[in-house]
């Protein structure tokens, strides 16, 4: 196959609603641009009628190409599956949802032909999220700026273009508990920002609730941040100054006033208090062994069931089995 300029990289898990209506907008969106291209929906162990859509996308679109995941390995993964079996020389990542207008993606192509490298939407605010998530998406960034590694522009997400060298240098880091949004922004290049409006689902909920999104920020977190070790270090420094102070105090009121009767619950408070902080504090190292304990297993990232379309090539990388070669 030869390679073409552009390939969209798609995620896709329980999106049947969605894939057709999808699919026609790239296809406009794209064939507008003068390119040659290629569209990889990677399925994320669906267990709609997601797969059998894309099965009549790839009869139906010879430049449409599939992967079926043997399971659900979570839309981060998803991302590098697609990424690893991508031919284009630039690549747009977006949502299957809609939520990432496809007709974005040719102001993608002229800022790359700009010489642009790291290319991303950029959303202009968040109505079409409830007003709590938007609260907690709000607290989590402001965390991630003030103490992580990395700086995420404002508004930035995985709807973007990389170039092909900013690919190779992101499919370097097979590291498991992935924040993409995070990677795309450590590996720098010359990046801008375009602008879009995002749309409301064309169909379906959304796949991410509370407790998958509180797990994602925690993964960014600790991804790109040692803060959540290191806060214990001065959490115990104070709690020690503060005990060292309250012995002098009650050292001070004995000499001057005589031994008095010691409070039961003051004492039970204390003590629960205490093991509370000592047990938030291992918990949160066991988060970093866990992590730990993930990456040296060596498993691969993801496992392929599956490949519709034309193209079986797996582009010298990770192929059938998301490890490094």
């Amino acid at each position: 196959m030869n390679r073409p300029d552009v390939s969209i990289v798609i995620p896709v898990f329980n999106e049947a609603q969605n894939l057709r209506a999808l699919a026609a907008r790239v296809a406009l969106a794209v064939d507008a641009c003068d390119v040659s291209y290629e569209a990889i929906f990677v399925d994320d162990g669906s267990s709609d009628e997601s797969l059998e859509i894309l099965r009549d996308l790839c009869v139906e679109e010879p430049r449409f190409r599939a992967l079926s995941l043997s399971r659900n390995f979570g839309k981060e993964v998803a991302i590098v599956a697609g990424l690893d079996d991508t031919l284009g020389r630039a690549v747009v990542i977006m949502d299957a949802d809609l939520q990432h207008p496809p007709e974005v993606i040719p102001l993608f192509i002229e800022k790359w032909r700009e010489g642009y490298k790291n290319v991303y939407g950029e959303r202009i605010d968040r109505a079409t999220d409830p007003k709590l998530r938007a609260a907690f998406t709000h607290v989590f960034y402001r965390l991630l700026e003030d103490f992580g590694d990395v700086r995420l522009p404002p508004g930035a997400g995985d709807f973007r273009l990389l170039d092909r060298q900013a690919v190779d240098a992101l499919l370097t880091m097979r590291e498991r508990a992935r924040f993409n949004k995070g990677l795309f922004a450590w590996i720098g290049f010359k990046s801008i920002g375009v602008p879009f409006d995002v749309e409301g689902r064309a169909g379906g909920t959304s796949k991410f609730n509370f407790v998958r999104l509180a797990r994602f920020a925690l993964d960014g977190l600790m991804s790109f941040s040692s803060i959540p070790l290191k806060v214990w270090t001065y959490v115990g420094l104070t709690i020690s100054a503060f005990a060292i102070a309250m012995a002098g105090y009650y050292w001070a009121r004995t000499m001057v006033f005589g031994v008095d009767t010691p409070g039961f619950p003051t004492l039970v408070v204390s003590i629960a208090f205490f093991s509370g902080v000592q047990l938030i504090s291992l918990g949160v190292l066991g988060e970093y062994v866990a992590r730990i304990f993930n990456e040296v297993k060596g498993r691969p990232l993801y496992l392929v069931a599956e490949r519709l379309g034309e193209n079986d090539v797996t582009n010298g990388k990770a192929g059938d089995w998301g490890v490094d070669n």
